[in-house]
Order: structure tokens, then sequence, then C-alpha cells
């Protein structure tokens, strides 16, 4: 935690013009620069729009407001430079160098994830196939598949932005889909029964390339996570999810050890008999920190033990206002909706920040079904969503350039929407009256997690 003064290195600006965007929306007349800071208010920076140009945005507040900026116990980290990160893949762990594994093969399949998750695949994507190329691989044999479970299928400008504009067009790519096209290859101690993508599993050589980030059902994200349910069939994905998920008491965040929803995972990624994987830290520019390479397992189980060291930010406690910004998972924005709950005090106010295109992704084809088994229509479930009350006697803002009716009925119906910074804080002094305001700020709240330990 720290109170931010006028000079605060990173976070505020002071008179003259910052090289940052403000509130006009992402686009080829994208601005480049905001206004002057006016009088005396104090200024966070918080990073938008992954995928989207990867922007930044100054939100000032009041001058006489306690500004507390949250950041994760590894801010700052150093970041990879392309040589670090390739000698990094290079010393794989539980596994031969991909270059050795890679000799001999033909057929190759490499997983990437969506636009959900904020894997920075585009750095690690050129040393697998400069190691593929010197292993005598043709480019025709190299295939590229989305690992994204039940989400919805990717447009080519989106599989440019995850795997890079030259690799998206001169490599073949797919989309998996979970409806279809997989082939059962045997039954978990959890009894889940294990379908994965065909035309992976018809390859010579398999490799999966992933991110870390908090998950709070399997842990953290990455890892075995890209076989199921990332190539899997929705049957296999749905026993998982629900079935094994509503059974157990070891799920959780930052809980990978003894979690046997991950445990159920790990077996099926086992079936799949993957070769090679690239597990990948990130800082809060999505820039690499970390990086892990070799079996899909043992590789996560490694990195993760810094993830939990670095991701790991401290709560605080009994704001008037927090401020909580879904970077880097806009998609998913209640991810970093839960730091509201968890350091609001009775009656403030949150604000959740959606400053992505996308803004919330409503397409997932589990929870789809889910619903339309327990025999809800659209007007059923929407009503559901919206009699949700705020806790505590709290407010809700949703601030964001993006939200279409259709995602605002995500959110109760006491909940207020604004188009701009400066709406946001029209609202908040109307609750907030006085100098005596304290807030506290995530900044990329989509990334960071609660001071938890491993589980093992």
């Amino acid at each position: 935690m720290s109170k931010l003064s006028v000079n605060r290195r990173d976070f505020l600006t002071g008179v003259g013009s910052a090289p940052l965007i403000g509130t006009a929306m992402a686009g080829p007349y994208q601005a480049t620069k905001v206004a002057a800071n006016k009088g005396s208010a104090k200024s966070v920076i918080i990073p938008t729009h992954e995928f989207f140009g990867n922007l930044d945005e100054r939100l000032d507040f009041p001058a006489g407001w306690e500004i507390n900026v949250m950041n994760m116990k590894g801010y700052g980290a150093p970041v990879l430079s392309a040589r670090q990160l390739a000698q990094g893949m290079s010393k794989p762990i539980g596994t031969a160098p991909l270059r050795e594994i890679a000799a001999g093969r033909k057929t190759v399949a490499i997983t990437f994830d969506d636009l959900t998750r904020a894997t920075p695949t585009y750095v690690m994507v050129p040393w697998v196939l400069q190691e593929l190329k010197a292993a005598g691989i043709k480019d025709e044999d190299i295939l590229f598949m989305g690992s994204f479970a039940t989400h919805r299928p990717m447009t080519h400008t989106e599989v440019e932005k995850k795997i890079g504009k030259e690799p998206a067009n001169k490599y073949a790519w797919l989309n998996h889909t979970c409806f279809y096209g997989c082939k059962e290859i045997g039954t978990t101690s959890y009894k889940t029964n294990v379908q994965v993508n065909q035309t992976f599993l018809d390859a010579d050589l398999k490799i999966t390339l992933s991110g870390i980030k908090v998950h709070y059902d399997a842990g953290y994200g990455g890892g075995a996570k890209a076989i199921l349910p990332g190539l899997s069939h929705i049957d296999t994905v749905e026993h998982n999810h629900n079935v094994i998920l509503r059974q157990i008491k070891t799920s959780g965040p930052v809980r990978i050890f003894k979690n046997e929803m991950r445990l159920d995972i790990i077996e099926a990624a086992r079936m799949a008999k993957v070769d090679f994987s690239v597990q990948l830290m990130y800082d809060q520019k999505l820039r690499p920190i970390q990086v892990r390479s070799g079996d899909i397992v043992d590789a996560h189980h490694s990195i993760v033990r810094e993830a939990a060291k670095t991701y790991c930010t401290p709560t605080f406690r009994d704001a008037d206002i927090v401020v909580t910004n879904g970077y880097p998972q806009n998609a998913q924005a209640g991810h970093s909706q839960r730091w509201i709950n968890l350091s609001i005090k009775e009656g403030g106010t949150g604000v959740l920040i959606i400053q992505h295109p996308l803004a919330l992704d409503p397409i997932h084809f589990l929870n789809n079904r889910t619903m339309s088994r327990r025999g809800m229509s659209y007007y059923q479930i929407t009503a559901t969503r919206v009699s949700r009350p705020l806790t505590r006697n709290t407010g809700l803002i949703v601030y964001s350039q993006y939200m279409t009716r259709s995602l605002m009925n995500n959110y109760p119906p006491a909940a207020r929407f604004a188009t701009t910074w400066e709406e946001v804080i029209k609202i908040l002094q109307e609750r907030h009256k006085g100098d005596s305001v304290r807030v506290a700020v995530y900044p990329y709240g989509g990334m960071q997690h609660q001071e938890i330990e491993l589980d093992g």
C-alpha cells in the first residue's frame, strides 16, 4: 500500500501533457496524448485495451482524497529480453530440448489461448519456430491451434494479435471446437471421460504455449489447462467444471498441488501425451518476466512457485471507494471485481473499469448449456442476474466506453454506468462528500490476487 504524492513516479502526472490515452476509443484515429492535468488533482495511470493497442489511461481524482495504489509484490520486475527469453526456453524441465524432441518428427501442432487470456504468445512463437526449423520441420507441416475450451472461435485478426501477424499469415491455424472432432482417449480417476481434439492427437509433435495468471477454481491458468478444458469436448469440460467442482472442496485461487479439479486436468493432459510446453509469466504491461519450458506439468509447477510471490497483492481494508481495473482480462471482468468486496467499507462505492473494445465477452457455450438444461430462457437468466443486490449497502459504477445493453444486463439495477472518467468522478462526489475519502486502486486487478500461500 502506498499513499500518492503529486510527484509519485509512474502514477502521477504534473502540468503539461502526457503521452497517454485518455477517453478516446481505440481505433485508427486514436489520440496519442491527453490534455494537461487541471489544477491540483491527483492522477493514477492504468493500463487498458489489452491486444487493442495496449494503451494507458490517466484517472484524475480530487486533490483532497487519499489515493492508495495497490501494486502486486512483483511490480517492477525485470523484463526479459528476447535473448534471455530464448535462453530460458532452451533449459527445459523434465524433457529433452525441443530441437532434440522435434528431430525426425513431421507434423506439429502448437496450441495458444484466446483474447480472454492475457498471454503474450507472440513473444514465445519465434523461438519455437526457430527450434522446429533447426530440427528440419517444414513450414507447411506446422499447425497452430486455438485452445480455448468452450469459448467462441477466433477471427484471423484476433489470431494475429495472439501469435503475431507474420506467423498467423505464414502458417496454418485453426480453431478448436468443443462440439465435434474430438477423440475419446480414456477416463480419469475422477471419472471424467476424456475427449480431446482429434487433429491435435494426430500430430507427431504436440506443443502447448500458455500464460500464468490466477484462476479462481484451478489455481492458476496455464499448464495442463491447454488440454482440459482447452482442447476438450464440451462433455469432458462439463464434468470437470461442473460435476467435480460441485463435489470437491479443494479448488480455489493459487491451489495447484492438492486441488482435485486441477489433478483431474493433469490426468487428462497426460493422456494426450503432450511433448513440450512453454509457460510464461508477464508483468502489468504484458511483458515477459519469467519463463519455464519442458514437461507440461513439471514446468508449470516450477513457474507457479514464482507466480505466487509475484502476483500477490496486499488487500486494502475499509476503503470508501475501490477502483479496480479489469485489465488484462476485461472479457471476464468479474475476476477483478472481487477486489471491491474485499476492500470496501459499509456504504462505500466500487468502480469497475472495463476499457476494452470487446468489453465482456458473453459467448461461453458451457454456460449456455448449463442455463438451457435448467430450462431458463434469456429473460429468466437476465432477471436472475439483475435481481442480485449489491452487498453491504455499497454502490457500483461500471466505467466503460464499450458497454451495450446486453452487457449491462449482467449487473444489478442499482449499478450505474459511465462512459467517461469525468462522469465517474461526478457520481463519486455525489456519494462521498468532503475530502476525508480513502480510495484504493487496483491498477491491473484482472491479474492480481490476494496474498495466498501455495498448497504444496
